[in-house]
C-alpha cells in the first residue's frame, strides 16, 4: 500500500500561493474581457447616437431647404404674376386711351362734306343691300338732313345699277338721331322692326370687338400663349 505523506507547512502556503495566483489570474482576464466588450458596445452605441444625430441634422437642413426653395418659387410667382398684371392693365389703358382719342376724333368725319357723302352712301349701301326691300328709312342728325338726301338719291341708284332692284329711302324725320351723335345714320327695315346701327359711334364700338386682337396684335406683337385663332 502505498502511503500519503501530509504536506508542510512550506508546501501549504505554496500550493495557496499558486490557487490565489490562478485565480487572480483568471479574474484579471474575465474584468479584461469585460472591459473590451464594454468599449466595442459604447462605440457602437456611440456611433448609433452620432449617426442619427447626423441623421436628425440632415433631414431638418433638408427640409429648411426645402421650405425655402418653395417660398422662393411663391415670391418668384408671386411678383412675376403682379408684373404680369401690371402690364396687362398699362397695355389695357393704352388700348383705352386709343379708342377714346379716336372717339373725340369721330365728329371730324362729317367736316369734309363731299367725304360725308360718300361715307353716308356706304354705309346706306351696307344696309340696303343687307335687308333688299323695297322700302327702307334712315335715322340721321337733324344737321344732316341735306347731305344724307344726296347720299341717298347716289345709293338708290347705285343699288338699281347693281342688283336691278328699285328700293325707296327715306328719312325718319320723326326719330332723328341725337345731335350729340358723332354722325353716321340707322337703317330701318322689316316695317320699324330691323334697325341696323351705322352710326359712327357704333361703328367704332364695333371695330372695338373686332377689331381689338389686331390692334393688340400691331402695338404688342403675337401673344405667345394663345393657340387658337378665330
Amino acid at each position: 500500500m502505498s502511503q500519503v505523506h501530509a504536506l508542510s507547512d512550506d508546501q501549504v502556503g505554496q500550493e495557496l500561493r499558486k490557487m490565489t495566483a490562478f485565480i487572480k489570474q483568471e479574474a484579471l482576464e474575465k474584468a479584461r474581457e469585460i472591459e473590451i466588450k464594454a468599449n466595442e458596445e459604447f462605440s457602437i452605441e456611440k456611433s448609433k447616437l452620432v449617426r442619427q444625430e447626423t441623421d436628425a441634422i440632415d433631414a431638418a437642413h433638408a427640409k429648411k431647404m426645402k421650405q425655402a426653395a418653395m417660398s422662393q418659387q411663391i415670391t418668384r410667382s408671386t411678383v412675376a404674376n403682379k408684373t404680369r398684371l401690371k402690364v396687362l392693365a398699362a397695355r389695357q389703358q393704352l388700348l383705352d386711351d386709343i379708342f377714346e382719342s379716336a372717339s373725340k376724333r369721330l365728329p371730324d368725319g362729317t367736316k369734309d362734306a363731299a367725304k360725308y357723302k360718300a361715307t353716308l352712301k356706304n354705309l346706306l349701301l351696307e344696309g340696303l343691300y343687307a335687308l333688299t326691300e323695297p322700302e327702307i328709312q334712315v335715322r340721321a342728325r337733324k344737321a344732316d338732313y341735306g347731305v344724307v338726301k344726296d347720299a341717298i338719291k347716289e345709293a338708290e341708284s347705285e343699288y338699281k345699277s347693281k342688283t336691278g332692284k328699285q328700293t325707296k329711302v327715306t328719312i325718319d324725320e320723326e326719330n332723328p338721331l341725337p345731335e350729340g351723335s358723332s354722325g353716321g345714320l340707322s337703317i330701318v327695315g322689316g316695317q320699324g322692326k330691323i334697325d341696323i346701327n351705322n352710326t359712327f359711334d357704333e361703328r367704332l364700338v364695333l371695330l372695338q370687338s373686332s377689331g381689338l386682337p389686331a390692334v393688340r396684335e400691331t402695338l404688342f406683337g403675337k401673344n405667345p400663349n394663345r393657340k387658337f385663332y378665330d
